[in-house]
């Protein structure tokens, strides 16, 4: 009855602590985002110490917007081309959705964790993404702002 008890307390502790992310949330992920791992359905681990491309965001507050692979150039510019992803967010069982849709393909992701810092995604195959807030990277050392 007492390991009963304990799996209990600490199954309630697990999910009460769960991030729940609210629609005002959703602004948040608007920016540049670097995946730092990827966390496998199997348990294993992929890290990733350097990119060369990251994820653009731009969500608008109807809940609609598009992601971009971009790639961080030495001076903190970024090179991009025209290709993106429609991305719609949707709310569902308490639970935040990120819908991606392109010419040729449609999938989803669920938003695990959001922060201004982290963004935390799980795809239908369980795998959960990692990423870190990102800016621009100025090597130049020349004191000039990156716009």
């Amino acid at each position: 009855m007492k390991n009963t008890f304990k799996i209990l307390l600490l199954s309630l502790f697990f999910v009460g602590c769960q991030q729940k992310v609210e629609p005002a949330d959703i602004a948040l992920i608007n920016g540049y985002w670097e995946i730092e791992k990827v966390v496998f359905d199997s348990g294993k681990d992929k890290d990733y110490k350097m990119n060369e491309s990251y994820d653009y965001f731009e969500i608008g507050k109807d809940n609609r917007g598009f992601r971009k692979k971009v790639m961080p150039q030495l001076d903190g510019s970024f090179l991009t081309n025209d290709a993106y992803e429609n991305v719609t967010v949707r709310f569902e069982d308490e639970k935040a959705f990120l819908d991606y849709s392109t010419r040729y393909a449609k999938w989803s992701e669920e938003v695990i964790a959001l922060s201004d810092k982290e963004l935390m995604v799980k795809n239908t195959e369980k795998n959960e993404y990692h990423y870190k807030k990102a800016g621009p990277i100025n090597l130049t050392g020349d004191g000039e702002k990156i716009k």
